[in-house]
Order: structure tokens, then sequence, then C-alpha cells
């Protein structure tokens, strides 16, 4: 298949751990330039850092950027610095990946304290779903999207499942994949494509914040079928090849990267033959 990410710039945001790493690795094998945004401190800032010397020793331009990729002044400064990076070049991929979010459940426990407030609430949609719909405003105005651009959003199967304490993650997702349909439609004249991705249960350390997630890491791996849980690099492969794609046609979707997991959960399957 011919490399249509070589030498072509692409924008990770949520970049520094778990999936935005793993894909930001994945495209620099690939030849691709990226931009990355990453939101961290102490020892999570020094894993940044070596993420950007790991991605120049591949060959390719990195550069990564600490900064809240939810806000209207981060965008205002960085869109600009893409230009000037890219020399005006059209992005060939975006990945948004941004998974901070409140994982508070809406009502108090046995009447305790705890329960989720109306700040957190609008955070947790604003940074997880319509963070996705203003950068692609602010990428279009600039000329960085144009005919052959790919823009992926990371979404789960929380959209339709019940969680602990995953009330507003949930209800951003459902929304994430809402802006995906409509800006597939809307970017369609221009070329440009928009899909989600939705992965299966994966560590990440997103993951490992949310709590009781012990419970279903477990049977997450027994119910697949391919007798395992989905990994940063699995997601990242798919990410690749969506990015070489050479049609627009693929839009609008909300894709399963999780190895059939969801097709087999509830059903007792059993991956070593037949079901439980």
């Amino acid at each position: 298949m011919h490399n249509r990410l070589h030498d072509r710039w692409c924008l990770v945001l949520g970049a520094s751990s778990g999936i935005g790493r793993a894909t930001a690795l994945a495209l620099a094998r690939q030849g691709a330039h990226v931009v990355g945004l990453h939101f961290d401190r102490g020892d999570a800032l020094d894993a940044a850092r070596g993420l950007e010397c790991e991605l120049r020793a591949l060959g390719v331009r990195a550069h990564l950027h600490n900064a809240n990729a939810a806000a209207d002044r981060t965008r205002a400064r960085l869109v600009p610095e893409i230009v000037r990076l890219t020399g005006g070049r059209e992005l060939r991929t975006v990945l948004h990946s941004l998974a901070f979010g409140s994982l508070r459940p809406f009502l108090p426990a046995d009447g305790g304290t705890g329960a989720l407030t109306r700040a957190q609430l609008e955070m947790t949609l604003d940074v997880m779903a319509h963070s996705l719909v203003y950068w692609t405003q602010d990428l279009m105005a600039a000329g960085l999207l144009g005919r052959g651009s790919r823009v992926l959003a990371m979404t789960s199967a929380g959209t339709h499942q019940v969680l602990p304490s995953y009330g507003a993650v949930s209800a951003a997702k459902a929304a994430l994949e809402s802006h995906v349909r409509q800006l597939a439609c809307e970017l369609a004249p221009h070329g440009v494509s928009v899909n989600a991705l939705r992965a299966g249960v994966t560590v990440t350390p997103s993951l490992l914040r949310i709590p009781g997630h012990e419970e279903f890491t477990g049977p997450g791996a027994n119910g697949n079928p391919h007798g395992r849980l989905t990994t940063p690099e699995d997601v990242a492969d798919a990410v690749t090849l969506l990015a070489n794609a050479p049609s627009s046609w693929l839009t609008g979707n909300t894709i399963g990267v999780d190895g059939a997991e969801l097709l087999a959960a509830g059903t007792g399957w059993n991956p070593n033959g037949g079901t439980r």
C-alpha cells in the first residue's frame, strides 16, 4: 500500500500516554512528522519529553506541547504555530484522544457527598467531546484540513453501558460520536473524512483512574475472542491504516477496534472454543 504519511504532518491531541503515545510512535514509524499536545506534570511530564526524543530518533520532526488542549487560548496559540511548522500544508491526520473527565456518580451514595457538579459535567463534555468541534473549526479556518485529511476521535463502549461513576464520560462519548457524524457530513465536500474509533478495554492511565476498573479488565480479556485485552498499539495500527486510505468515502462511522469484544459481550464466549 502506498505510504501517504511519509513527510506529512499529523496532530495528536492527548499524545503523552496510552493510545495517543502509541499512535504518535506508529505515525512516526511511517515517516510522519508529529505535533502533539499533552497536559502533564511531574513524572508524566518527563515521560512526555522522553517521547519527543523517541519520535525524533525515528528521523521525523516532533514538537510536543504541554498545554490544555480544551482551552481556547491553547488553540489560539498553537494553530498558527502548526501553520508555521507545516509551511501551511494540510495535516494528513488529526487524532482526538483526550481522556480527562470527572468520574463521579450523578447522585451522592447513601445520602452522602461526592455527587457530580454542574461544573464537572460541563468540563467533561467540553474536554472529551466539544473540543473536537472547536479544533476542527480552527484547523479548517487556518487551511490545515483539506482533501485527504483524516480526523479520528476516540470513543468507547461506555456510550451504551452503565458503569459506576462513568455517567459524565459516557455522555461525553455519546456527544463525541454525534459530533463525528455531523462533522463528517459538513466536511465531505472538502474531502476530509471524520470517524470515531471505539477501542476495546485497553489498559491506559485513563482507564486505571476509573473506580473499580479491576472488575472489568479481567472479564474483558476473558470475553474477547482473541483471548486478550486491546492494546494501545492495536488502536495505533488502525489509525495508520485509516490515515493511509486513499478515499474519504469511509466517513461518519464509529469503528470498533476491539477484536470483536463488543460482539461477544454477554454471550459467554470462550476464546478457547465454543461458549461457556
